[in-house]
């Protein structure tokens, strides 16, 4: 975040910034790290350096408590967004089933989405600039989508007016309820540059002492100009945490990829000097992280019972498109009423939304971000594990903390605090030789930003005793560089016939990293196994030969890696989303269909969207509702009576059957056994 990025105008209309320096150049490569970058709270073992003292801003994993952990009452989907359609574009269809199945939802909009004030159409390129009436008319665009997503008429009317926060900071509130569903639109309007043309919310993020102003759009109720700086942003988003209490929080990606393009190129798909987003999603995606740690570690009574997601955005572009052509059509037609088009009749003078993204647009734009919805923390949200007397336990993170779930007659008791954060959405899981659990997760060590280094971890959690648990020790970071280091994923781990644990990461370059445990539990050193690029999402299994696999999702075709490096497989065809495997078959889905390809075998029928998870003979999906779904020798089956789920249901099977579980939109875990005659 110390670079100043340039951004232009595009399809999706966003500020161009023509003042901006560019930052020093970003090494390709750079030494890897090998021994542990942040002091762990366990030893590491002999193959592991020192390491040294934590930085400034930089705190250890907190400790496992075993306490229990809060749960909340009632669920409530908070977005906290850059711009005005930022949620259509990069949430969706997420949103809309967390909505459809009566989750209320408040989207929290952080700039006004001024830009330069020009409200293009497609006859008129070159309109008269008004920030006010065009912020306004995207305004309205919003509210035009979210009526007809509650299946209310597109200019069904809003209720407005102003609410007062306890930091005394005000915000624009529109509201509306149709059949027990509710949606609030919470406009912040800080303005989208300084005084000096730099793009305001990085440079509050990264400069101190900076402030910045609010723009206030026309026919606003609330008519006065405030001015925030660092601290009153973030205390502002703790502060509309508190008054909400959301249970599911969804925003960007504070750490987008390394991208090296050329300036034109950089200015042609709006992107930030050498990252793959926009400098204001990454900006409002780490005011919102570092809001969420504010509160998770403030709030009383502990930590509040949260879940979190981060989406990427203008990463869309450089990837594969992972939405079939009826989730597609689904999550684009909400983009038509926000972008409207002049000569609708919506009773706003300032405009009636977006013009620039009205029509087909979404769908003809070049960059396509509207065709994916991709994860910044892909994978199961519950880490499933097996205990000696068979029955389950499910790791995941509550309130940016690891937690456990037990299972008990069942379905899962209360969570219990295992501490580790601030962690990342997604844990990894393991069993050793001996039945012990071995749980690992990203964590986000130091997010602050006025020039305070941003630092990522690696951390591990070893299991005891049935209960009990030692100290979160700390991998490092298989980048040296702090910057590069951010840009790592989610680890898996998969324990080997031989007691080896293998934990494998996707690094700056897009290739893998790897460190492995010995059966004696010393680790070794960071190696970079190279490959790639790929995306995140990766897959580690032991096949039917009995050695360590990884897959991960390519360019152009299925990635594959043993604990040596690199092993092509022979030429496969370009997968969407993550790899699923079972033995030596895989399984995935190619760029924009339902379709589900199994290579060196027929094609599965198993219509859905994103990535399918396997074990033994049973395959999990959603379908295009985003419900749950199981494949087993060729009949699907759906669970009843089981609450709507977040991305990433996790399945484990054995010799009694198939077990699936995942959170919802409630922060609450779920649990299904399908019984023999349902499989």
């Amino acid at each position: 975040m110390r670079k100043r990025p340039a951004i232009s105008g595009s399809e999706k209309t966003v500020g161009r910034n023509t003042s901006q320096r560019s930052g020093p150049e970003i090494p390709r490569r750079s030494l890897l790290a090998t021994g542990a970058a942040l002091a762990g709270a366990g030893a590491l073992g002999a193959c592991s350096r020192a390491t040294p003292a934590l930085p400034p801003h930089t705190t250890a994993p907190s400790p496992a408590t075993g306490r229990a952990a809060a749960q909340a009452e009632r669920a409530l989907l908070m977005q906290v967004l850059a711009h005005p359609d930022d949620d259509l574009y990069f949430m969706n269809p997420d949103t809309q089933h967390s909505l459809d199945a009566g989750t209320p939802l408040v989207c929290v909009y952080v700039t006004a989405g001024e830009a330069n004030g020009m409200n293009k159409t497609p006859t008129d390129r070159d309109p008269a600039p008004d920030k006010a009436a065009y912020s306004a008319a995207r305004h309205q665009g919003l509210r035009q989508s979210y009526a007809t997503q509650l299946g209310l008429p597109v200019f069904t009317r809003w209720n407005s007016g102003v609410i007062r926060l306890r930091n005394g900071f005000r915000a624009e509130v529109d509201s509306l309820e149709h059949r027990g569903r509710r949606v609030e639109l919470v406009h912040l309007d800080l303005g989208m540059h300084t005084p000096a043309g730099h793009m305001g919310v990085p440079a509050l993020w990264r400069e101190r002492g900076l402030l910045l102003r609010t723009l206030v759009p026309e026919g606003s109720p609330l008519r006065t100009v405030q001015t925030y700086d660092y601290d009153s942003l973030v205390d502002t988003l703790v502060a509309l945490f508190e008054r909400y209490r959301p249970t599911l929080v969804q925003t960007l990606d504070p750490d987008p990829d390394i991208q090296h393009s050329d300036r034109e190129t950089q200015l042609r798909d709006s992107e930030q000097i050498g990252y793959s987003d926009h400098a204001d999603h990454t900006a409002v995606a780490s005011f919102t992280w570092a809001a969420l740690i504010r509160w998770a570690q403030t709030a009383k009574g502990g930590p509040p019972a949260f879940l979190a997601t981060a989406f990427r955005g203008y990463y869309n572009h450089h990837w594969p498109k992972n939405l079939p052509p009826r989730v597609l059509d689904q999550k684009a037609a909400h983009l038509v009423p926000y972008g409207a088009a002049p000569d609708w009749d919506c009773g706003n003078p300032a405009g009636c939304g977006d013009y620039n993204v009205g029509g087909d647009r979404p769908l003809t734009n070049r960059k396509g971000w509207v065709r994916s919805t991709h994860y910044r923390y892909p994978g199961p949200r519950l880490a499933l594990l097996k205990n000696s007397d068979g029955a389950l336990t499910a790791y995941g993170v509550l309130g940016l903390r690891a937690v456990r779930y037990d299972e008990r007659n069942g379905a899962f008791g209360a969570p219990a605090d295992l501490g580790g954060g601030p962690l990342a959405p997604v844990l990894g899981g393991a069993a050793l030789p001996d039945g012990r659990h071995l749980v690992c997760g990203l964590r986000l060590a130091a997010i602050e930003g006025r020039g305070a280094t941003g630092l990522r971890e690696i951390v591990v959690l070893e299991q005891r005793g049935p209960h009990t648990y030692g100290s979160w020790s700390s991998l490092g970071n298989p980048e040296a560089d702090a910057d590069r280091g951010r840009r790592i994923g989610v680890p898996v781990m998969v324990t080997a016939p031989d007691g080896r644990v293998h934990l494998f990461v996707r690094n700056a370059d897009q290739g893998i990293s790897t460190r492995v445990r010995a059966a004696s539990g010393t680790w070794a050193p960071w190696r970079d196994l190279g490959g790639g690029p790929v995306q995140d999402g990766l897959t580690a299994v032991v096949g039917d030969d009995r050695q360590v696999h990884l897959y991960a999702p390519g360019h152009d075709t299925v990635h594959h890696w043993t604990p040596q490096g690199p092993d092509p497989l022979p030429r496969l065809p370009t997968p969407a989303d993550a790899i699923a495997a079972s033995g030596s078959r895989l399984y995935f889905r190619p760029p924009a269909s339902d379709r589900l390809l199994s290579p060196g075998g027929p094609d599965v029928r198993f219509p859905g969207y994103g990535p399918v998870t396997a074990a033994g003979p049973y395959l999990l999906g959603r379908d295009d509702a985003g419900r749950v779904q199981l494949l087993h020798e060729g009949r699907v089956t759906r669970p009843t009576g089981t609450p709507p789920t977040l991305a990433g249901p996790a399945l484990i099977a054995d010799r009694h059957g198939p077990t699936v579980a995942g959170l919802s939109p409630d922060a609450h875990p779920w649990l299904w056994r399908p019984t023999q005659t349902q499989v």
